[in-house]
């Protein structure tokens, strides 16, 4: 990389933090470019070499979380069937939802004011959900394809528990010293039990192995 691209790089990486730093700390909608290349140590004019506006900047950082979630997937044995019906496997689709929401919290409240003041007709909100949720979507496909039955079409589905997530998350991330007392295992292992179970909790049978199972750990802990 030559010197000119590596100024221009670490120009680029200068404003997208200054941007979450921003957006973290006064919204996206009351962040202004000049404040964006103020916090950043750059010139107004070095703001227009990388991105066309501030949105175009909001798109940049969500590419950056989008591939994140995509690194912290691929770590793990992935398949396409893999069966949400299971615990454990559930539980670590929405853990890594929640890693990424809370370290990229800032892009987070961005979106969300963003498609707030976006014109209504253009539905941004349901494609954006769409597209996140896409990986859900593959997985209910495969259980239904398998004869499992699901409470409605796997895109609807998967989109109704990404939304939960994100506003639960959104909500909670955002809120300070309102928040309640739980740390993060307790919420994760909540929102995996309520997608799981929803409000009629686990069959009898599914308590009983699941008191097993906890039985058999408390005496490997002993």
């Amino acid at each position: 990389m030559g010197v000119r691209q590596e100024k221009a790089a670490e120009t680029e990486a200068a404003l997208k933090t200054a941007a979450r730093q921003l957006f973290a700390e006064q919204g996206y909608l009351n962040t202004k470019i000049t404040d964006i290349t103020t916090t950043a140590g750059r010139a107004t004019g070095s703001f227009y070499d990388h991105f066309a506006s501030k949105e175009e900047l909001l798109q940049a950082l969500v590419a950056d979380m989008n591939a994140h979630a995509d690194a912290t997937i691929a770590e793990e044995a992935h398949p396409e069937d893999h069966d949400l019906r299971d615990r454990g496997q559930l539980r670590a689709h929405i853990g890594t939802a929640w890693i990424v929401l809370r370290d990229h919290l800032p892009v987070v409240v961005a979106l969300m004011q963003s498609a707030m003041t976006d014109n209504l007709a253009a539905g941004r909100g349901w494609r954006a959900l769409l597209e996140d949720t896409d990986i859900l979507r593959q997985h209910l496909e495969a259980l239904e394809a398998q004869g499992h039955p699901l409470p409605g079409s796997p895109e609807l589905v998967g989109a109704a528990m990404g939304a939960m997530l994100s506003m639960f998350g959104y909500a909670l991330l955002t809120a300070g010293e309102f928040a309640p007392r739980a740390t993060e295992e307790e919420i994760v292992d909540m929102l995996t039990g309520l997608l799981l179970y929803g409000l009629t909790g686990p069959r009898s049978d599914e308590r009983q192995d699941e008191e097993h199972s906890e039985g058999k750990e408390a005496v490997a802990v002993g």
